[in-house]
């Protein structure tokens, strides 16, 4: 391989793997027990090399079990070492990776399943009750699964084909998202440029994997860098925060939820130990202004499964809670009106987004249209090559946006 070449940065986790096997990757901070006491953890660290060889031996048992280039794998879990696996999983076999929340209901989880045909549906023994609501017949635990006996052709092989690299839902489970390799790896470009991640960061993640949030505001961005992630299957603050004071984590991500929690705990002062803080936009003032007296830098963010990173901005002071910032780098904006007329200046509409962080399009069913992108394009968000977030800001004279 030319020098050329070996500089190249795609997302790869043989490439990484190759560069720094030993480093670590992901480290697995969830308590042993299921009724362990508080704020006890259990450190399960997992190097970029063993990552990639986890990687390849899902791959393997997912094609034993007939998996193929094109099909779609449905996985239902809490965070976990294997959520990241399964995506590099897919990749080297050519298919899509779905993640269903597990905090969807028995009723509600049938929704993705409307557009989604999945060739096998993978998920941990916890979710055995929400796995018999779902309108599937091939379904496999993760224990299964890594159980297999599959030979393992390590090579790393990442494909680079048409279909989607990831299927995201968004919180209703009516609509999924399509997410070509390159949209996450531009996603994943913008957070590291916007948010300043490098391979020296650690990061936590509070949100669930299943979720835009979760996977592309620390997940992929710090593995993207190189750098270590650490996970913990249900979130609980006293754990977090002494996995914080403990593991030397530079940067947490997260919704209105675990940022309160961790701001209000009686060992909140671990948050001193932070270099960011990744908020939600729709994340009260009160917690955003703890952090800052703690001397976190704090970043809000807005996203969406179809744009899962398309504004944010770093927050100096007191804060004006209705701000999502200004666009990522790799992301247009435009303001619309009730008649589709586009808007300038300093004005209110519709947000409209464009540009290689945002998604393919959305899945359809398969007896919904020709199946062509044009048809999922405009299925549903999307308008004319932009994806219409069906929500109101405002733009302020200094072309940051703000929630009408």
């Amino acid at each position: 391989m030319s020098a050329v070449e070996d500089t190249v940065v795609t997302l790869s986790l043989a490439r990484r793997a190759g560069r720094f096997p030993d480093r670590t990757a992901i480290v697995d901070v969830s308590e042993d027990r299921l009724h362990a006491p508080a704020e006890t953890v259990r450190e399960d660290r997992v190097t970029y090399a063993e990552l990639s060889r986890i990687a390849g031996r899902l791959a393997s048992a997912l094609e034993q079990r007939g998996v193929a280039s094109g099909d779609t794998v449905c996985l239902v879990t809490r965070n976990r070492v294997a959520s990241l696996a399964l995506v590099f999983a897919c990749r080297r076999l050519g298919a899509t990776l779905a993640p269903i929340s597990y905090r969807l209901t028995p009723a509600t989880v049938t929704r993705p399943f409307e557009v989604l045909e999945p060739a096998i549906v993978v998920a941990e023994a916890a979710q055995r009750d929400l796995v018999r609501s779902i309108p599937h017949d091939r379904t496999v635990t993760l224990e299964e699964l890594a159980g297999t006996d599959a030979s393992v052709d390590d090579t790393g092989t990442e494909r680079d084909i048409d279909a989607p690299v990831l299927a995201i839902h968004d919180e209703s489970g009516e609509s999924v998202a399509t997410l070509s390799s390159e949209t996450v790896e531009w996603n994943c470009i913008d957070a590291i440029l916007e948010w300043d991640l490098s391979r020296e960061d650690s990061g936590f993640v509070l949100d669930p994997l299943s979720t835009a949030d979760g996977l592309f505001r620390t997940a992929l961005p710090v593995l993207y860098a190189g750098g270590r992630l650490l996970l913990d299957r249900a979130f609980d603050p006293g754990d977090t925060l002494r996995a914080i004071d403990e593991s030397g984590v530079t940067v947490v991500s997260g919704r209105q939820a675990p940022i309160r929690e961790l701001t209000t705990h009686e060992n909140a002062d671990a948050l001193a130990g932070l270099e960011r803080a990744i908020c939600d936009h729709a994340v009260d003032e009160a917690p955003v202004e703890t952090l800052l007296e703690y001397g976190v830098t704090v970043s809000r963010t807005y996203g969406a499964p179809a744009c899962p990173t398309a504004a944010t901005r770093t927050v100096a002071g007191p804060t004006d809670g209705d701000a999502i910032g200004r666009p990522v780098l790799d992301c247009e904006a435009q303001l619309v009106d009730d008649e589709g007329t586009v808007l300038e200046g300093e004005a209110t509409g519709q947000l409209r987004l464009s540009g290689p962080v945002v998604a393919d399009g959305y899945a359809t069913p398969a007896d919904d249209g020709d199946g062509s992108e044009a048809d999922s394009r405009s299925a549903l968000g999307f308008v004319d090559g932009w994806f219409d977030t069906g929500e109101r800001f405002r733009r302020s004279a200094d072309g940051s946006f703000h929630r009408a």
